[in-house]
């Protein structure tokens, strides 16, 4: 066990035989070394230490993509030491963070503040440099993704060099960085732009299909957040409906929330995807079954514990953004596939809706959005099932979610992109000799050029 010493510090890094895996345990990896840096100055000496070796050096977040982006036989480095709070200007609302921390206790630290974040995804488990680095996303017509909202980032790059990025010190570099997928450097701290913390009430219900599709623009424009589930081989459309209210939080009991998220969500959730796999013709009964078990349910409560929810069943996932005005179309479409029989599909069918934004290779770039996400068991062929949506979605000018399963390749991805060149300008300015390369980012960029 060798250890980095810097300013008092102690960082501990994994010898020769270490093993890294994803939240799926789909993805792993043997890097010569695991760095868990505990300061700044320790993240740098890590990051020069390794390019000056010549080799190469990732960033691993909570390891919640279902892509190998983090894959190395480098240096790893895990960030979870750097998860500080290190400055809040109660006047504009920002927030300066270490990018290490994860998101359920970063979201309770901003509401002890008295502040939240405009809009979030469903999971809490990642690092805040994990979520925004692959353009992970809540829902809202009207709000933009995490990455959004950001004011600047502090960036390590290959020799040491920190740089601040902002809209106004590097519009390209910062705008680049916001979902840079890990190719651009490590990410040290992240500015949040915050807005004051809010109550949320969300009802959950049940409403047929072909409703929900002719109602789309209503729903997505009345409601502040909209997103719903389609189980193929059912016509029912299990629906979010969340808004902003001015009422108290009314938290459930923890004896109910045990009852809703882990026994009936996960623990009958397990259940069925257990028999899916083992009896692959009983997909679409577990599907109608599945669907049966909804009942309307209301949770009132503060943003950040309505937003998220609790995911144990390991499964894999690909999630397509399309123009939104493709949206019914396209939902019609993949609900069609998944309905076959050849895909043993039992695995509901999400889609959301965000606004667009000026991240270079944010899959909302300069569009308002409908995202499609397809899962299946991960033991079970998914494979075939999911080039055939991708064939789908990627002709309706579909953007692969960078933190998901996909198939495109650089040649494919740049034409999609209005500002792929300028991205990859950036990237050779910050790190022209690929120190922070892997085989998913030469698959999905290209080499540095």
């Amino acid at each position: 066990m060798a250890k980095f010493v810097k300013h008092g510090k102690v960082e501990d890094t994994k010898a020769d035989g270490a093993r890294w895996r994803n939240w799926a345990r789909e993805q792993s990896c043997s890097p010569a070394a695991i760095v868990r840096p505990a300061t700044r100055e320790g993240l740098v000496a890590a990051v020069i230490k390794a390019a000056a070796d010549g080799g190469k050096v990732k960033v691993a977040g909570s390891g919640h993509s279902f892509t190998d982006a983090a894959l190395t036989d480098g240096i790893m480095l895990r960030l979870e030491g750097l998860d500080r709070v290190l400055d809040f200007d109660r006047s504009s609302g920002r927030v300066k963070v270490e990018a290490g921390i994860v998101l359920r206790p970063l979201n309770r630290r901003l509401d002890e503040l008295g502040v939240a974040m405009a809009n979030l995804g469903d999971i809490d488990h990642q690092t805040l440099a994990g979520s925004i680095s692959t353009g992970t996303h809540g829902t809202g017509a009207r709000f933009q993704n995490v990455s959004a909202q950001i004011a600047a980032i502090e960036l390590v790059t290959a020799d040491g060099t920190t740089l601040e990025l902002s809209a106004n010190s590097d519009p390209d570099a910062f705008r680049a960085a916001r979902v840079g997928i890990g190719a651009l450097g490590a990410i040290y701290s992240v500015t949040l732009e915050t807005v004051p913390a809010y109550t949320l009430n969300r009802v959950d219900r049940a409403r047929p299909l072909a409703q929900t599709l002719y109602g789309l623009d209503e729903l997505t424009s009345s409601l502040d957040h909209f997103e719903f589930y389609v189980f193929p081989h059912t016509d029912i459309a299990v629906c979010r409906e969340t808004h902003r209210t001015g009422e108290e939080p009314k938290p459930r009991h923890p004896a109910r929330v045990f009852a809703q998220e882990m026994v009936l969500e996960n623990g009958v959730g397990a259940a069925f995807s257990g028999l899916a796999r083992q009896f692959p013709q009983m997909g679409p009964w577990l599907a109608r079954r599945a669907s049966a078990t909804v009942s309307n349910e209301t949770k009132i409560d503060k943003s950040y514990k309505v937003f998220a929810s609790q995911r144990h069943i390991k499964f894999t996932e690909m999630e397509y953004a399309i123009p939104r005005q493709r949206a019914r179309e396209a939902i019609e479409r993949v609900v069609k596939i998944a309905s076959r029989p050849e895909h043993q599909v039992a695995w509901p069918i999400e889609v959301r809706f965000v606004a667009a934004d000026d991240a270079l290779l944010s899959p909302s770039h300069e569009r308002d959005t409908c995202y499609i996400a397809v899962h299946q068991d991960r033991k079970l062929d998914w494979e075939s099932y999911f080039r055939e949506v991708e064939a789908v979605l990627g002709a309706m000018e579909g953007r692969p979610h960078w933190g998901k399963r996909h198939f495109m390749r650089a040649d494919s991805l740049s034409q999609r992109y209005p500002r792929w060149a300028d991205f990859q300008a950036v990237r050779k300015r910050l790190d022209p000799e690929g120190a922070f390369s892997n085989s998913y980012t030469e698959r999905v960029l290209g080499p540095v050029a």
